[in-house]
């Protein structure tokens, strides 16, 4: 059985990467429309009270229950890149734009990353859908920092051998194939969250935060003694590779985490196929 993802603190290899752009763009904030740092605006709120600033920051955005949009010191998640959350005192964040977003990490459930960000800072109130941040900053402006780019890899639409069944196959024409035994391909992808099948997989660069690509298949029962030859994160905080499956097949909804996956496949033998 995988273990729990370990958590992680990004807060100094974020800092390691990013403190020699940030001196080569920001400065201490001793001149106009130099960059400060979250730690200087948080340590002496007043200072800054009711000015427009530019601050240098881990923004991250988690769509929870309540919701986070927060500019921070840093950001510590598990091994899998999920549960992120935000180091030190945190500002509260309104209007950030949204297509800043598309450059930061995502592994799933937020969008986390260092950013500049300009607007009119407030401290003193209680901000936040809960109130429990003391400041504010009303975004104008935000740029990334740090730039991620991602990496696909994807089946093809295309037959796959004598008596098998295609994944596309199987989202195409699901009701054709409920309660049968099939055998089909497609990449896993194990979080400790989720569980799936998918057309592919979607990582960073570095191999990090990998995410399933379009509409995955909820699967259950598949062996863990197989998935040492796929590709397995740190501390065993994921698993994801190109497999052959045989097993019942089942569509209609309700499947998986939340009850929100159309069809199930339930394993009876898996073949790791290599990347």
């Amino acid at each position: 059985m995988l273990r729990t993802p370990w958590r992680a603190t990004l807060l100094a290899v974020l800092l390691i990467s990013v403190l020699p752009l940030l001196a080569t763009c920001g400065g201490q904030g001793s001149t106009p429309g130099s960059s400060l740092y979250v730690q200087q605006v948080t340590s002496n709120p007043q200072e800054y009270n009711g000015k427009t600033i530019t601050v240098d920051g881990a923004y991250l955005w988690r769509p929870s229950n309540p919701s986070l949009s927060v500019l921070a010191l840093g950001v510590s998640t598990l091994d899998n890149g999920l549960d992120a959350q935000p180091l030190g005192e945190a500002i509260w964040l309104e209007g950030f734009p949204a297509e800043v977003t598309e450059s930061l990490h995502r592994p799933g459930d937020s969008v986390y990353g260092f950013v500049r960000v300009e607007g009119q800072f407030s401290s003193g109130g209680s901000y936040g859908p809960d109130g429990s941040y003391k400041h504010l900053l009303q975004v104008t402006r935000a740029e990334p920092i740090e730039r991620v780019r991602r990496v696909e890899q994807k089946i093809e639409d295309r037959p796959i051998g004598e008596g098998k069944v295609s994944f596309f196959e199987l989202q195409r024409n699901p009701e054709a194939y409920n309660g049968q035994t099939i055998t089909t391909q497609g990449y896993y992808f194990w979080n400790s969250v989720i569980y799936v099948l998918a057309e592919g997989v979607s990582t960073e660069e570095d191999g990090s935060s990998p995410q399933p690509i379009g509409t995955p298949i909820w699967m259950e029962g598949f062996p863990p003694d197989q998935s040492a030859a796929l590709t397995v994160g740190p501390n065993n905080s994921y698993v994801w590779g190109l497999v052959e499956v045989t097993g019942t097949f089942q569509t209609g909804g309700g499947f998986g985490k939340d009850g929100a996956y159309q069809s199930l496949f339930t394993v009876q033998s898996a073949t790791p196929l290599g990347q």
